[in-house]
């Protein structure tokens, strides 16, 4: 059985542990994705950062791919505003070409890091165009479709694999979500990272009701990405999930972003150079024995109308973190004939997130 959920790890290094042993672990966690039958692994793009190994997306994949077999391995996601379009085309048509079939280029819009490491990334100047037009460009050079009136009309994006990577939109906002329906995208809200439902059921009917069909894709895909944490008693469950707190920083020009630490919020506010605040509160997890998450996720899918999932699960203990991913596969075969149901429901309703 295939279940409905993907797994994001972002290769956090353990409190004694040293990078090369952070990639051992997330080499481990996609073996057992694979073995386990989940839809898909992620990983993630942080820069900066003492507690994240996962830096480079594109070589990680490969690697990954060079490790399984047949699990479908992405990005969640490539902080496309640091990158050339034509660059990342490149890269992932490469890795589409090694592994057919196998591969997602999901794109991000949040930083990654702090301001030091967008300036390192893009260099004083920065670049000027929008998200959108990069993420335009992007979807072109994948397919080798530049326009003729493009400045670079002609140029040939090596290699062409058959089945190029589809594209997926990570956000976390109304703004994220149209611009996913504009380009005709897939789209994945991070609850982990907003947390607020009211936000995400906003942003998923919004994307619903302004997507464009695009060749890529003939209607809109919404996928609900959340912490979930499975432990054999809910006791256990809500022990663990206490070690999880939601950061954000607040910045006086409006911008709100989520980091991992008190610490990073106020590195960042200092690196931006403007007045901010940090707000901390308890992340918003799904917790519980493997019964009472699977009562909670079949909840959520319903309300969201979404058929496909993507879990975040933040243990400090690298073996109860697999046992969750264990117990949350287990809960999905042990309700296989629910999952049969839920397949025959159609994945758009009309004018209504239900």
């Amino acid at each position: 059985m295939t279940i409905p959920v993907g797994i994001l790890d972002q290769t956090p290094i353990y409190e004694g542990e040293t990078a090369e042993q952070s990639f051992q672990r997330t080499l481990q966690l996609a073996q057992l994705a694979e073995r386990l039958g989940y839809q898909r692994f992620w990983v993630s793009e942080h820069h900066d950062s003492a507690h994240v190994s996962g830096s480079s997306p594109e070589v990680l994949i490969s690697h990954l791919l060079a490790h399984t077999s047949k699990l479908t391995i992405g990005s969640g996601g490539v902080m496309l505003q640091h990158y050339s379009p034509y660059k990342v085309a490149e890269n992932f048509n490469v890795l589409a070409s090694l592994a057919p079939g196998r591969v997602e280029l999901g794109i991000g819009r949040a930083p990654g890091g702090l301001p030091r490491s967008t300036r390192a990334l893009q260099g004083e100047q920065g670049d000027a165009r929008s998200l959108t037009d990069k993420l335009e460009e992007t979807r072109r050079f994948l397919r080798n479709e530049v326009s003729e009136d493009h400045p670079l009309a002609g140029i040939h994006v090596s290699p062409q694999p058959a089945q190029p990577a589809p594209l997926f939109l990570l956000g976390a906002s109304r703004d994220s979500a149209e611009l996913a329906a504009q380009q005709g995208l897939p789209y994945v809200f991070s609850l982990f990272i907003n947390g607020d439902e009211n936000i995400a059921l906003e942003a998923i009917e919004t994307y619903r009701q302004s997507f464009v069909p695009s060749p890529e894709l003939a209607q809109p895909h919404a996928i609900l990405a959340l912490s979930v944490i499975v432990a054999d008693t809910n006791e256990q469950a809500n022990e663990l999930a206490g070690e999880n707190l939601s950061v954000k920083i607040h910045l006086n020009s409006g911008r709100v972003l989520t980091v991992a630490t008190v610490e990073q919020a106020e590195e960042f506010g200092r690196q931006s150079n403007e007045p901010f605040r940090i707000e901390v509160k308890e992340a918003k997890v799904v917790k519980g024995s493997p019964a009472s998450v699977y009562a909670q996720l079949f909840d959520i899918r319903q309300r969201f109308g979404v058929k496909e999932l993507v879990v975040h699960t933040v243990i400090r203990s690298f073996e109860q973190r697999v046992r969750s991913f264990e117990l949350l596969q287990q809960a999905f075969v042990e309700n296989e004939h629910n999952e049969e149901a839920w397949a025959s429901v159609p994945a758009v309703s009309s004018g209504s997130v239900s």
